[in-house]
């Protein structure tokens, strides 16, 4: 058992001027994001650059980050498959991002091609040694339709489990997103643990007197996404049953998404975030007398 690392996402175009900024104030680990491709990045030339600039900090890559819809269009499996391939340059042995969904399409629908798509996927990975996470975030979709991701909730992922039963197949988990269905975290935090290989660090707010007055169906927004530590979610019971249950990820925080501490006060936050999160991970290592 160790303490479990606290860190942040980092986009991947800008990832080297962010490392001093993370060593500074004692980030441990950050995850190297991309949103829908990851262009032309030489990983290996990346890899070289961020082992440089991290030196003998102690700063970790967690994992890399894939935000596309592999299951939509053919060339962005190529974009999970360059991620699984060069994860290992980081020190890293987990890739994540959304399923993919085929637009418009039920989960049942889709699961015929996510099968077609991440059994090979999953078979490529597991020949590395790397781990595959989906993040749970529904993109503005519903079990009967919508966008880029079909792993949003419980059910889903148990037809995906079924569809591709690999055990480096898994989940990668956070709050906020159970907090804007109104379903309880804790139900699948439990329920999953031992499918969960990282966890996002986003929690939410809900107001529930928008909920009582205007409902759910958008007229007004009813949830709002925070950092750790200002939303509705107990961390220290997180990181508890992830510990119970022999989690060895890290927590990365994903900013860029509070109300409050945005723009100028986004670093302030997301700083804000890892000390609570810290805190709520049981504090800083001490060696017993």
């Amino acid at each position: 058992m160790r303490l479990i690392k606290i860190g942040t996402l980092v986009d991947g175009s800008g990832v080297l001027q962010w490392i001093p900024k993370l060593i500074e104030n004692k980030f441990e680990c950050f995850v190297i994001n991309y949103w829908q491709t990851i262009g032309d990045t030489d990983f290996s030339e990346l890899s070289q650059k961020i082992k440089d600039a991290i030196g003998e900090s102690g700063l970790e890559v967690s994992c890399l980050s894939i935000f596309t819809n592999p299951l939509r269009d053919e060339d962005k499996i190529k974009e999970w498959e360059k991620c699984i391939d060069n994860a290992y340059l980081f020190g890293a042995n987990i890739v994540t991002g959304f399923t993919g969904r085929l637009d418009g399409k039920s989960v049942e629908e889709n699961i015929p091609r996510f099968k077609e798509v991440f059994t090979e996927l999953a078979k490529r990975a597991n020949d590395k040694g790397v781990k595959i996470a989906f993040e749970n975030c529904y993109m503005g979709g519903n079990w009967h339709g919508g966008s880029f991701n079909i792993a949003n909730s419980p059910l889903a992922w148990d037809m995906m489990f079924d569809a591709v039963p690999y055990d480096n197949i898994g989940l990668e988990w956070e709050p906020a997103h159970h907090l804007a269905q109104l379903r309880d975290p804790f139900k699948s935090l439990k329920k999953y643990a031992n499918k969960i290989y990282h966890v996002h660090g986003k929690d939410a707010n809900i107001d529930w007197d928008s909920i009582k007055e205007y409902g759910i169906d958008g007229a007004k927004w009813y949830t709002r996404d925070r950092m750790p530590g200002y939303g509705d979610t107990d961390w220290k019971k997180i990181c508890s049953v992830l510990y119970k249950n022999g989690y060895t990820g890290t927590i990365d925080i994903e900013g860029w998404h509070d109300p409050y501490f945005n723009g100028e006060l986004e670093f302030t936050g997301q700083v804000a975030a890892l000390k609570y999160l810290k805190e709520c991970r049981g504090g800083e290592f001490i060696v017993n007398p």
